[in-house]
């Protein structure tokens, strides 16, 4: 921790939480862009370097469905040590510490009883970094407090909800010098690393256009009323309409199109359908008293938001977690010649196929074999024996240990974390204005004209 004395931090903290949770309860209404000052308050964090550790000392808010999964991936990465826990919910923090000790790990110190719990455990000394995997409205205010505390924070998607509290996260981050990383997992795929490793081989030309999705169809988290993940995501279906979950279809075409590292995004568009699906699933499942029927539904079932980029090119996000459909993240990319597209797999290419590119391509063996990403052929089986969305977390949090013992730049930063985030509340500004264009910020201030795009990292 740095030498702010402890109590001053905790109260310095617990105004900033405090000040953080009521901006995220007003999220619904519309923020200009342009209207949050942006001068820098510490060094640019593109490509930031912190000091190696040889052992990672690995901290937790919120060990519930998710956070769970992270603990259990954790523990099995060589260097790390987990020594602190905190969650509200004792059930799940005792899931947490007795997988521990049944590993045959230390028991780590638990923290818990009220909301500011997790205050106490970042004024600890012996904490390296935070995985903070908690309802979305906590994400900015533990991710602020955790780098002020000294630690690098990791917080699960999206990293915030405003985009006030993007800017306060970048500027935390700057003047502290500390990571915060969004844990977008999607980024670490097989699929995803395979395409990224065809864009930089140029396989696909001068890229032109990307799309992205989150098509999930999740209606039964309603049933979630008193604890789980459903018991406050619902909630966000009556508070914004727009796209409520951008970042895992955006991650990977961001990083295709060199997003932030010679490219940003510049401006967007976004509409949305009518909001009709939760409110029949409500009358269908549930008493006409409960309080699913009671709520008003005023997220669109599908929302599109349209993103222009300052190289020209555009990208397509869609979002539905409401109407019956299959699973989809679209990971599409196309150039000058040829494309890719997922769910399912398919290729065509003018020069380089086996087929016109007036066909798909649906076998995807060929392309495994050739143009596979090194970090899964090295890690792959590995990554799916320990799981987590087929290997991508494992992989994920494999890769975060591996660049902070060994003092490498992270493959995603704030600047990434808050751009690929603040789509969500801009796009809910667009839509309530009949889809007028609204810029999207420079979060890096200039420097993705020098940043160095991520490239084929090995291990």
């Amino acid at each position: 921790m740095t030498k702010m004395n402890r109590r001053a931090f905790l109260k310095a903290a617990g105004s900033a939480v405090g000040a953080a949770a009521l901006t995220s309860t007003l999220s619904g209404c519309a923020q200009s862009a342009s209207s949050i000052p942006t001068t820098r308050q510490g060094r640019s964090v593109m490509g930031l370097v912190s000091e190696k550790l040889d052992i990672v000392r690995v901290a937790f808010i919120g060990v519930g469905q998710r956070g769970f999964g992270h603990v259990k991936r954790m523990s099995q990465i060589e260097g790390t040590r987990i020594v602190a826990i905190c969650d509200t919910h004792g059930e799940v923090l005792n899931r947490s510490v007795d997988y521990l000790v049944e590993q045959g790990a230390p028991k780590p110190k638990v923290y818990t009883g009220a909301d500011l719990a997790y205050l106490d455990m970042l004024a600890s000394d012996d904490i390296d970094i935070v995985i903070i995997s908690t309802p979305w409205k906590w994400h900015a205010p533990m991710a602020i407090d955790t780098m002020n505390s000294g630690k690098h924070a990791f917080v699960e998607v999206p990293l915030a909800l405003t985009v006030e509290e993007m800017w306060d996260i970048v500027n935390t981050a700057e003047r502290t010098q500390r990571h915060c990383m969004m844990m977008e997992n999607v980024n670490y795929g097989r699929d995803e690393l395979m395409v990224l490793n065809m864009v930089r081989q140029g396989l696909f030309g001068e890229l032109l256009h990307g799309e992205a999705a989150y098509i999930h169809e999740l209606r039964w988290q309603m049933k979630e009323v008193e604890h789980k993940t459903g018991s406050w995501r619902t909630d966000w279906h009556t508070k914004r309409n727009g796209n409520l979950y951008p970042t895992h279809g955006l991650g990977p075409v961001s990083q295709y199109m060199n997003i932030n590292r010679g490219d940003r995004f510049d401006y967007l568009t976004s509409m949305s359908s009518p909001a009709l699906g939760r409110a029949a699933y409500a009358q269908r499942e549930f008493s006409p008293e409960h309080q699913r029927n009671q709520a008003k539904y005023i997220a669109g079932d599908m929302n599109t938001t349209m993103i222009k980029t300052v190289q020209g090119r555009s990208i397509v996000v869609q979002h539905d977690t409401t109407t019956p459909r299959p699973y989809s993240r679209h990971n599409l990319i196309q150039g000058t010649n040829g494309i890719f597209a997922g769910f399912p797999n398919r290729i065509a290419l003018e020069h380089g196929g086996d087929k016109s590119f007036h066909d798909w391509d649906y076998d995807m063996q060929r392309w495994y074999n050739e143009y596979d990403h090194p970090l899964w052929l090295r890690m792959g089986e590995e990554a799916q024996r320990n799981g987590g969305h087929g290997g991508m977390d494992f992989l994920m949090f494999w890769r975060m240990i591996y660049c902070l013992r060994n003092g490498e730049p992270l493959d995603q930063d704030v600047y990434d974390g808050a751009a690929w985030s603040v789509i969500s509340p801009l796009s809910a500004q667009s839509v309530m204005n009949r889809s007028v264009s609204v810029d999207i910020p420079d979060f890096t201030r200039g420097a993705w004209q020098q940043g160095k795009p991520l490239g084929i990292v090995g291990v």
